[in-house]
């Protein structure tokens, strides 16, 4: 094959310049609109676009080179096909995993997390967060598989071995059974939301917050601000608590035991006040019941209700320290106590 012409190399360098320049218009109009905040493209969109949309217009000018046949050697016209094929395959691929970012995050503005009343918005989040990890993890799967695809002396190696390792891929297949359990439990949990973010739960003895749900695993903040890591499938196999299923709102419950001498009315009373003094408490659910007795002591229940778990917490603790206050200034005899019979015997024997 002739040496590279020197007219062709001159176009071959036009053609660079052409496409820089191109890059440079394209990379200048996206940054001035995003900094207009009516415009639906974010501000930093042409930068976290720019490394692709490079890649995109290299591979397009390795192309037209190629087609050209503007190189001497044979064996660069196959290598260079390949490379260019492959920055076009992964630059479509990184183009739609930021525009399904993009396009996550202009949704989930709409939605406010941190109000009190976030019931539908953890809702909205926990199905948007998992499922763009499922669908970037299919375009990443697909991008690579054509990729291989383009390279015909990989795909016939793929097709025999394939062909060739039925039991090897057997044996695979059990093996990988359960982080492709761990995946589809993933995707159980964004359709069908046993728990979601910022939900209240128990999970293993724990009082938590959902912080980060993943495909393969879930983050729990725990309330002294420890992190629990716990396997996507524990909640879809086995049973635990989720405090705002359906609704932020929770009761609590203080449990006093006192003496048989105490005047429930007083201490209802006393639980009322003590109430109506808090901004903890929501004005829904105030009740006294006395729910069980024994040979030493009776047991009351105090029911409240409060916004949310936290606000619940904190209502019962200052309710329980209010309320054995209150019986230790008016009522300290109706506190537990045992009681021993002694008896005269002298008085037996008479």
């Amino acid at each position: 094959m002739n040496a590279l012409n020197p007219e062709v190399l001159q176009y071959f360098l036009g053609g660079i310049v052409i496409l820089l320049v191109i890059f440079i218009i394209i990379f200048q109009i996206l940054k001035k609109l995003g900094k207009d905040p009516g415009n639906i493209l974010p501000a930093n969109f042409a930068n976290r676009i720019g490394v692709p949309m490079l890649v995109f217009l290299a591979s397009l000018l390795i192309k037209i080179a190629v087609l050209a046949r503007l190189f001497r050697f044979e064996y660069t016209y196959e290598l260079l096909g390949s490379l260019s094929s492959l920055g076009f395959i992964f630059s479509i691929a990184w183009f739609c995993i930021v525009a399904l970012k993009i396009a996550k995050s202009r949704i989930l503005l709409n939605y406010d997390v941190t109000s009190k009343d976030n019931l539908s918005a953890r809702k909205i989040y926990t199905q948007f967060m998992i499922l763009e990890r499922i669908i970037i993890f299919i375009i990443v799967i697909m991008a690579l598989g054509i990729a291989l695809m383009s390279f015909e002396s990989i795909r016939s190696i793929g097709v025999s071995v394939l062909t060739s390792a039925g039991i090897a891929g057997i044996i695979i297949g059990f093996s990988a059974q359960k982080a492709i359990g761990t995946l589809l439990a993933g995707i159980q949990i964004a359709i069908t939301q046993p728990i979601r973010m910022d939900d209240v739960v128990i999970v293993e003895g724990e009082w938590g917050r959902i912080e980060e749900i993943n495909l393969t695993y879930v983050v729990v903040k725990i309330w002294d601000q420890r992190r629990l890591i716990v396997p996507s499938t524990y909640f879809i196999e086995n049973t635990f608590q989720n405090w705002t299923r359906q609704s932020a709102d929770i009761l609590g419950t203080v449990f006093i035991y006192t003496d048989y001498e105490i005047s429930f009315e007083a201490l209802r009373g006393e639980l009322t006040r003590l109430l109506e003094s808090s901004p903890l408490w929501d004005k829904k659910v105030n009740v006294l019941q006395v729910t069980n007795a024994t040979e030493k002591a009776v047991e009351i229940r105090a029911l409240m209700s409060a916004k949310d778990s936290g606000t619940a917490w904190d209502l019962r603790v200052f309710i329980r320290e209010k309320l054995l206050v209150f019986l230790k200034e008016n009522y300290p005899e109706s506190l537990p106590k045992t009681r021993i019979s002694v008896t005269n015997p002298s008085e037996e024997n008479s």
